[in-house]
């Protein structure tokens, strides 16, 4: 995709969202079931959409929110449900609806005190905190569309383990909302915000201060504070705004913030490099302002708006993912070994998705850890966090959690805050920024090129996709390599991860349908040079056209 012109730059007033007409679409456009893109869609990451599409409006939060009172009653979950939203500005209509509806069901919701933000790893950390002291068990409900554009919303559940919902769970959801949209919401149950309120049912949470307090278990501010670092953030106007100064005062760290904002336009956001606002943390440009400060702290961090993704800003610019990602599983497994982690299972693994960089397979087999691969979706780590038996999951889209030090699982959704906070201890301890620290695995490993493509999707091609086969895959070698594994299914549980995974010695490439749009998204990274990644690229993309035949 060419880059457009103004990406990197800040928007001018006609490019920003109409805020009026989001939220009064939000209470006066009704969706009908019959058209697809305005039904209930609750994947993992929840239902999303845009009021002025007619996929996120009232009707939907409705539906969706007694869709979740239902199962909890069937699941017999009796223990609060614990309330977030982020500063999209569809967030706060659909959290009046939700507390109306949950309300009328008799469910105790805990909000943030003052009726604040609060991150999706807050949500999660509160469930599992609570689950581990009542017998009574808690769930969540987290309304983001995340990074997404400033038009749109979203609304994702957490069941009792506190990670998202599981595929069984989010098809009830799905398939309750739709039945009561269908039946006009006639059978959801509702009162008034104003009696919702004073019901007793809606009670305060001081989220951040749980959250703040309890950091000391998963990051050695010790450490941090003794390396006298200076570090800079920019919350990028989310959910994490109200955090970073209580943390900075607790544990006496030099945190400078960059931008204190919350504005529903997110005008302070430079496009990102399709000309849109997207409050992408691992995008170099809607990273553009801070990247302009890099040289005014020792590192400098970001989260998008619900906080489960971080960006990582050395002097040398913005980190890829797939390249911090490398650096926290070294740094994590050699602090496991007599460090602040040190009752860390030695034996545990390392949690990756299938199109998250083999470097971290590299990594990993160095210190003799295994690799636990498992397809698209942070769900699939929560079995491993809770056990121990994964020290750390994370997705190549800068998404990632790890353990306590007492290795118990710190949150299993994702977290943007403590990797932002983990750069700062190991460049602590070991005297250099995670830049300079993967130098030295590239050093060790290779310098790996990765790169995902977006192209369109045939009819044709997503058939064959639908019954593809490892067995149907003909090709010996790519680019000169031989191929050495043909995956379906991931490696790490054996389930489906809904495309094809072909992996040589030097290399991989991996594609998946979207489930949104008629595009399907090429995976690719190589170990020999820009030279043979550009050939491993023809030769798949050479082989994605024959499917289409």
């Amino acid at each position: 995709m060419a880059l457009h012109p103004q990406a990197g730059k800040l928007p001018t007033p006609d490019q920003l969202t109409d805020i009026p007409a989001l939220i009064s679409s939000y209470y006066t456009y009704e969706p009908s079931v019959d058209i697809a893109d305005q039904a209930v869609s609750f994947g993992t990451s929840g239902h999303r959409g845009s009021s002025l599409k007619t996929s996120f409006n009232e009707a939907h939060i409705l539906a969706v929110t007694q869709a979740v009172c239902d199962v909890r009653k069937a699941e017999g979950i009796t223990g609060p449900l614990f309330l977030g939203k982020d500063p999209h500005a569809l967030s706060e209509p659909a959290w009046r609806t939700a507390l109306e509806v949950l309300a009328a069901n008799g469910v105790v919701t805990m909000v943030q005190a003052g009726h604040g933000y609060t991150p999706t790893p807050g949500i999660s950390h509160a469930i599992l905190s609570w689950n581990r002291q009542s017998s009574a068990t808690a769930d969540g409900i987290v309304i983001t569309p995340s990074h997404n554009p400033p038009q749109d919303g979203g609304f994702k559940y957490n069941p009792p383990h506190g990670g998202p919902a599981d595929t069984d769970l989010t098809g009830r959801i799905q398939d309750r909302a739709n039945q009561l949209l269908e039946d006009g919401n006639k059978d959801v149950k509702r009162i008034t915000l104003y009696k919702a309120l004073r019901s007793g049912l809606v009670q305060e949470h001081d989220y951040i201060s749980h959250y703040v307090s309890d950091l000391c278990n998963v990051i050695d501010f010790e450490a941090i504070r003794g390396a006298n670092l200076k570090l800079g953030v920019n919350p990028l106007g989310g959910a994490s705004l109200a955090y970073w100064e209580p943390i900075a005062e607790k544990y006496g760290l030099s945190i400078e913030n960059t931008n204190n904002q919350y504005d529903p336009t997110f005008r302070f956001m430079p496009l990102d490099h399709d000309g849109k606002i997207r409050m992408d943390c691992s995008s170099p440009y809607a990273m553009a302002e801070l990247l302009k400060l890099r040289d005014s702290f020792d590192i400098a961090f970001a989260c998008d708006p619900d906080s489960d993704r971080h960006g990582i800003v050395t002097p040398e610019g913005l980190m890829n993912p797939n390249h911090y990602l490398s650096v926290m599983v070294d740094f994590l497994i050699r602090d496991s070994r007599d460090g602040f982690r040190k009752a860390w299972r030695q034996d545990a693994a390392i949690g990756k998705t299938v199109v998250t960089s083999s470097m971290l397979n590299r990594v990993a087999a160095s210190h003799g850890r295994e690799v636990m691969e498992v397809p698209v979706g942070f769900k699939w780590f929560v079995p491993g966090l809770h056990t121990g038996s994964c020290i750390m999951g994370c997705e190549e889209s800068a998404g990632a959690s790890f353990l306590r030090k007492d290795c118990l699982p710190w949150s299993t959704d994702k977290d943007g805050l403590i990797p932002c906070l983990l750069a700062a201890e190991m460049m602590a301890k070991t005297g250099k920024n995670p830049a300079q620290l993967y130098h030295e695995l590239e050093e060790k490993f290779g310098a790996p090129v990765y790169r995902r493509i977006d192209s369109p999707m045939t009819p044709e091609m997503k058939a064959a996709f639908k019954t593809i086969s490892p067995a149907d895959v003909k090709l010996t070698e790519v680019a000169g390599s031989p191929v050495t594994a043909v995956l379906t299914k991931a490696p790490g549980n054996n389930a489906s991860f809904g495309g094809l995974k072909i992996v040589t010695e030097d290399g991989w490439f991996a594609v998946r349908p979207s489930g949104t749009e008629p595009i399907y998204k090429l995976y690719m990274e190589g170990f020999k040079g820009e030279d043979h990644f550009q050939k491993m690229q023809a030769e798949a993309q050479e082989f994605l056209a024959g499917l289409a035949k």
